[in-house]
């Protein structure tokens, strides 16, 4: 049997070369985060999404009503979460966690990293600046992601920035703007700024990361890293971790499952999905989520702003999932 010259089909049953393979094959769809890779997305993302971002909105009511240094608060969020994930972790995910790369595990750890500056200046600062500074300064994150998904490489359309835009001036109507001039105050704005950038690269990073690594695996590495950045810190800073009364015990309990397991662990889980694009812009329905809890938890009825700009929060986001959308069906096309 004579074999099919180049440039000639091959015959029928015949197993194609690798250079044909090649040939044949779809170009690869670049899947790095900035680097062009699109996210799809679907309706358990978006219900997980909605979970978690009821999770992190409990974060500033349960804190607020807690009585416990700020650094505290942090530490014992992810220490407990740490304590919850370790069953899982070194029982169904052991094998995993053994074989991570070197490149994955400094990803996590890196994560981590950022995850404890965030909330190491974020806290903070809210004792340092009015709450209303330090709430709209940490809640430009989308802007940073976006900016650091540019210099990777990857251009977010006009209607992806202006939907990020729109979503940050609807936390600014809620929140309104109170800069002082003041050392200490500006002082806590840097460090509410600070919050944003570092809460920006977590979530790239932890979107790299859940490319190929369950979200159990990195949550545990990720918050294990959190954890001792943020007990080195409060040994430093003489920050107390203990002799607390039963209430604030449940609460820094209710605040681990809520805030922390429920909250950032889903928003690890949907990111690999939704993107960080989207899921940044959607934390910021965080704020008028904490507002509306507040008013049907503490009696605290939220400002008349609080549904407008819940509102203009949506509609921002919308634009962003629509430019989500849109590039991902003119890649398909």
């Amino acid at each position: 049997m004579s074999v099919p010259s180049r440039g000639h089909a091959p015959y029928p049953g015949a197993v194609p070369t690798a250079r044909a393979a090649r040939a044949s094959a779809p170009a690869a769809t670049p899947t790095a985060p900035g680097d062009g890779g699109r996210f799809h997305s679907g309706p358990v993302d978006i219900a997980l999404l909605t979970v978690a971002i009821a999770g992190v909105s409990l974060s500033a009511p349960l804190a607020a009503a807690t009585v416990a240094p700020a650094l505290a608060i942090a530490f014992w969020r992810n220490a407990m979460a740490v304590g919850a994930l370790t069953p899982f972790a070194l029982w169904r995910h052991r094998g995993e966690l053994r074989g991570m790369g070197r490149r994955t595990a400094l990803l996590s750890v890196g994560a981590g990293a950022l995850l404890a500056v965030h909330f190491g200046a974020w806290l903070p600062s809210l004792h340092m600046t009015s709450v209303a500074s330090s709430t709209a300064l940490v809640t430009t994150t989308p802007i940073w992601t976006a900016l650091l998904l540019r210099l990777r490489g990857h251009r977010p359309p006009a209607l992806a920035w202006l939907g990020m835009g729109l979503a940050i001036l609807g936390v600014v109507i809620l929140t309104g703007v109170d800069l002082s001039a003041s050392p200490r105050a500006l002082l806590g704005d840097g460090l509410a700024l600070l919050g944003g950038i570092t809460a920006a690269g977590y979530v790239l990073l932890g979107a790299e990361v859940r490319r190929s690594v369950s979200t159990t695996a990195y949550a545990y590495v990720c918050y294990t890293t959190t954890s001792v950045l943020l007990l080195l810190t409060c040994l430093v800073a003489g920050a107390e971790l203990g002799g607390y009364s039963g209430t604030t015990w449940l609460r820094l309990a209710a605040l681990t499952v809520t805030a922390q397991l429920l909250g950032h662990t889903l928003i690890n889980r949907v990111v690999k999905g939704l993107g960080p694009s989207v899921t940044s812009t959607a934390i910021l329905l965080e704020t008028p989520g904490a507002a509306l809890i507040a008013a049907l938890w503490l009696g605290q009825m939220p400002p008349v702003a609080a549904y407008p700009a819940l509102g203009v929060i949506l509609g921002g986001l919308a634009l962003v999932i629509m430019a989500d959308g849109k590039g991902a069906s003119n890649e398909t096309g």
